[in-house]
């Protein structure tokens, strides 16, 4: 561009004269407007893309305000349940729902977390599906179970209007079941109290169509497109009954593209209520009906066993020991795996079962399982790793190092028994 700008100077200034000049200057000055046109489209370029990028670190900004403010919220009530249960003289009813306050605020944090690993394992294409036939008229009873404590604390109707088609799908059926409850959450939260939700599920041709409406909240027509983008939520109410980090519609779009279909969102405005609706490829002729859920025979309680626990967070390896020494257990803990090995080293009958944190501080919990299984007497322990680390290559490597089991903090109790009694049974 300097060139032709000196050409032009050059020839402007010798005032040549004749066609060949005259043409030559018109290449020029055309040169020096497609140069110019470029100029202008990458500022236009540069300008769109920063105001992108704006607008994705303000959404990121906000999700981490609001991210830090309902992993607060949890908190308050924990922190004041337990100052309650270290005061003298605290009556029976008192520690009961004191009790019911913590396990109810921890339950939701910990699907606050659950909810940011799937987005993280989904974003980085981590998430793998274990696929079968999947009946979605049972997948619907059981999100319809999951979700009604959220439908019933505000008094929505529910409503289900199920073809008498079949609805086989093939897919993962507990991902499936995640998307219905998210949807139906979704239409809860953004619903005024006493409100109405419906569930439609009906095939048409080649797809089943499930669609999720309400009577609710509705959605602005700019936010309508962005709707299933992360990072994305609509306006709360001053309630703010909708709580939660607006991931629920992001990782429905994700799972139902990992299923090979597609969404849908629908709102004629503010106060006009919304419609979602997931469309998955249907099945052919399906040969016999899955089993129904829960045929699973319970296993029976735990009998009393000798556990040992080692996890270097003091306050959690206690509680849990107290938990289950209620339970009839004989339970020791130890806090790092150097004095684990030394005294089971020492005592051959140690345990009959190790619950093993991962993140230790002198070594981990993979190396102190394979440790401890090599030592005589413990080829038929069960191993249990108890842990924060909680995705699927964290499970792979609890299964490699010879964990029985691998549960992800906090635990379930009736699971943990449940998983004791199965070991003790073998």
């Amino acid at each position: 561009m300097k060139d032709a700008i000196g050409r032009l100077v050059d020839a402007v200034r010798d005032q040549r004269s004749g066609e060949a000049e005259v043409a030559d200057l018109t290449g020029l000055v055309s040169q020096l407007r497609a140069a110019n046109q470029h100029l202008v489209l990458a500022a236009v370029r540069s300008q769109v893309s920063h105001e992108a990028a704006e607008a994705r670190n303000r959404q990121q900004n906000e999700f981490l305000a609001m991210l830090a403010h309902e992993l607060r919220n949890p908190l308050a009530p924990i922190s004041a349940a337990a100052q309650l249960l270290k005061m003298p003289g605290v009556d029976a009813r008192s520690v009961q729902k004191s009790s019911e306050v913590i396990a109810r605020q921890v339950k939701h944090m910990t699907e606050l977390v659950d909810d940011l690993l799937d987005v993280s394992r989904v974003t980085r294409g981590l998430v793998t599906l274990t696929r079968k036939s999947v009946d979605l008229k049972r997948a619907v009873a059981s999100a319809v179970e999951q979700a009604r404590p959220s439908i019933e604390a505000r008094r929505h109707a529910l409503i289900l209007r199920l073809s008498g088609d079949a609805a086989f799908v093939e897919g993962d059926q507990t991902r499936l079941i995640q998307v219905i409850v998210n949807l139906l959450t979704n239409a809860a939260k953004y619903t005024p109290q006493g409100g109405e939700i419906v569930l439609v599920l009906e095939a048409n041709g080649p797809e089943v169509r499930l669609c999720v409406s309400d009577n609710g909240s509705g959605i602005e027509p700019a936010l309508l497109p962005h709707i299933f983008d992360l990072f994305t939520q609509g306006e709360r109410t001053p309630d703010r009954a909708q709580g939660g980090l607006g991931l629920g519609l992001a990782l429905v779009k994700s799972m139902v593209a990992l299923h090979g279909g597609r969404v849908e969102a629908h709102s004629k405005g503010p106060g006009t209520g919304s419609a979602f609706s997931i469309f998955l490829p249907l099945m052919g002729t399906v040969a016999a009906e899955p089993p129904p859920d829960g045929a699973i025979e319970t296993p029976p309680a735990a009998a009393p066993m000798r556990l040992l626990i080692v996890d270097d967070n003091a306050d959690a390896a206690e509680s849990l020991a107290a938990l289950l020494a209620s339970e009839g257990h004989e339970v020791k803990v130890m806090e790092d795996a150097h004095s684990t090995l030394q005294h089971v080293t020492q005592h051959a009958d140690a345990a009959q079962a190790f619950i093993l944190d991962i993140g230790l501080p002198d070594m981990d919990g993979y190396e102190l399982a394979r440790r401890l299984r090599a030592l005589p007497g413990n080829g038929h322990t069960l191993f249990i790793a108890l842990t924060g680390y909680g995705q699927a290559h964290d499970k792979v490597l609890a299964k490699a190092a010879g964990f029985d089991h691998h549960f992800v903090k906090p635990v379930d109790l009736q699971e943990l028994e449940s998983a004791l009694a199965r070991g003790r049974l073998h």
